[in-house]
């Protein structure tokens, strides 16, 4: 490898985005002028198949004109709700739905198909695998991101993902170390806390990143936490050196990449500043930082590492460790060839998307009751789709649950808001009127209680009521005796398609909950 300069050490290290679906002249600015070698999509990005793989073609010459290395181009593809993927591609069921068909052999072909088609669109690099462990019911932003509540469920199905994305050939980052599921807050608008000791940590949340690290697992992002029994200088894990070098280096003998979550979120944004996030994640031992938004922060955050190692405020031996980790994986998946891209968004894929998405449909509690197209006495209720934490994808637009149901099944519907006031429900209560089954989807009604409420009302009405839980399936925790509870994880038009079926009575739900209690 030729000598670089400190500037271009530095931008290999460093990950960032854009906001359109072409390169913006700042993204070249940095490219050019800071030597930025590596990007990360988000849906804003993408319009469909053929206009990602041209533009990921692009960022790939210009990263490699100007800075002489392959780039990584990373992505959020977890599944379910976080996808970035257009609607010509295949974007599988996410984790919990994926856990709760039963069959592990379903998260390596989420991971094997997500790689194929990532690996042809020249994309190299997904960060997912979530080995979070949803202890928290109440987790704003993990919850169905993550495959269960235990350490074993998450280690069986996340290490089937895993293998399945290394195999397809694209390198994986689990998330979120040492644990984002006993959290209350969402550390993109907040500065979570887990106070627990080391032991306890070991004995749960820190068990399925061990087992990731004995299965070769090549990359672990870091969370955005604090954790006051270990790092006592209020610090969260992505700028703690006792946690990413001293616990998870030397302590876990993890010898691969080290990522750190995106330093815009207001963990560290809003605590710390995102500059001095990154040379504080640096100086604890990530190896590469996200900076995911705005150039001008970039910038600031170059500098801040530079000027750190010119006054020997950051030895110049950390920057060539971190560059070292980084060029091995970018030799190992820089290179993604020429993958034929009709495999993206191919019917063998879709066919096995479905196949999970219909295995996952639980049936929680209560006797199904199928409807009979046409038959005039079922009116589907709901509300839009919306973006529920900044992790998630945008809804899409025109998306609905109720308007989808009732036109497959030609039966009435009635869309309510997100979270309907006492005016609304009695509304809605009269609509439903002459109407013998009322099917409710819910979508995160823990939240927006008037959901909630409305299902209880019905039921007490006399209505045959199936819920749906579109979301978090703890959400059917709170309908009571009256009504059946059918989890689908996800409002997406795949989990819709699901449901048709099921609720037609074509397929049964076969599906269990990987989480206790709901």
């Amino acid at each position: 490898m030729r000598a670089l300069t400190l500037r271009e050490k530095i931008g290999q290290l460093i990950v960032t985005g854009f906001p359109s679906t072409g390169m913006t002249e700042d993204l070249k600015r940095l490219i050019a002028d800071y030597k930025i070698g590596n990007i990360i999509l988000f849906s804003h990005n993408i319009a469909n198949k053929s206009q990602l793989r041209e533009l990921c073609g692009e960022l790939r010459h210009t990263i490699t004109q100007h800075t002489g290395f392959p780039a990584l181009i990373s992505i959020d593809q977890e599944g379910g709700r976080v996808t970035r993927l257009p609607a010509d591609a295949t974007n599988m069921p996410g984790a919990m739905a994926t856990a709760s068909t039963g069959r592990p052999e379903n998260a390596y072909a989420a991971g094997r198909i997500t790689a194929r088609e990532l690996r042809a669109l020249g994309i190299n690099f997904n960060l997912a695998p979530v080995l979070d462990i949803n202890n928290n019911k109440h987790n704003p932003v993990i919850n169905v991101r993550s495959y269960g509540d235990t350490p074993g469920t998450v280690e069986t199905y996340g290490l089937q993902m895993i293998r399945g994305l290394m195999e397809g050939g694209v390198l994986s980052s689990v998330k979120h170390f040492p644990g984002h599921g006993d959290t209350a807050v969402d550390s993109h608008l907040g500065l979570p806390v887990i106070d627990k000791s080391l032991e306890q940590l070991m004995e749960l949340e820190l068990k399925p990143f061990r087992a990731a690290i004995a299965a070769g697992a090549e990359g672990i992002m870091s969370s955005h936490i604090l954790f006051p029994q270990i790092e006592t200088t209020g610090v969260p894990a992505t700028m703690s050196r006792t946690i990413i070098t001293d616990l998870l280096k030397k302590r876990l003998g993890y010898g691969g990449l080290v990522v750190s979550d995106c330093l815009e979120m207001d963990a560290i944004k809003k605590y710390y500043g995102t500059a001095r996030g990154a040379l504080g994640a640096i100086q604890a031992g990530v190896h590469l930082v996200f900076v995911s938004h705005t150039p001008a922060l970039v910038i600031e955050a170059a500098e801040l590492i530079e000027q750190a190692v010119n006054d020997g405020e950051l030895p110049m031996s950390v920057i060539d460790d971190a560059l070292e980790r980084v060029m091995y994986v970018k030799r190992k998946y820089g290179d993604t060839g020429e993958s034929d891209l009709n495999i993206v968004g191919s019917d063998a894929h879709r066919r096995a998307a479905a196949a999970i998405s219909e295995e996952s449909i639980c049936l929680v509690h209560g006797e199904l009751e199928t409807v009979r197209r046409g038959g005039g006495d079922t009116i589907f209720i709901g509300s839009p789709p919306y973006r529920t934490d900044q992790a998630s994808s945008q809804a899409k637009s025109g998306l609905s649950f109720p308007a989808a149901m009732a036109e497959a099944f030609d039966a009435a519907s009635a869309t309510i808001g997100i979270d309907p006031d006492e005016e609304e429900i009695e509304r809605t209560l009269r609509q439903a009127e002459g109407y013998g089954h009322s099917v409710i989807g819910l979508f995160n009604g823990r939240e927006n209680a008037g959901q909630l409420k409305l299902a209880r009302k019905l039921a007490a009405s006399g209505h045959k009521v199936t819920a749906v839980a579109l979301g978090k399936p703890y959400d059917l925790e709170e309908l009571g005796d009256g009504a059946c509870g059918l989890a689908a994880f996800e409002y997406t038009p795949l989990a819709i398609a699901s449901l048709i079926r099921v609720l037609g009575g074509e397929i049964l739900p076969t599906g269990k909950l990987s989480i206790e209690g709901a």
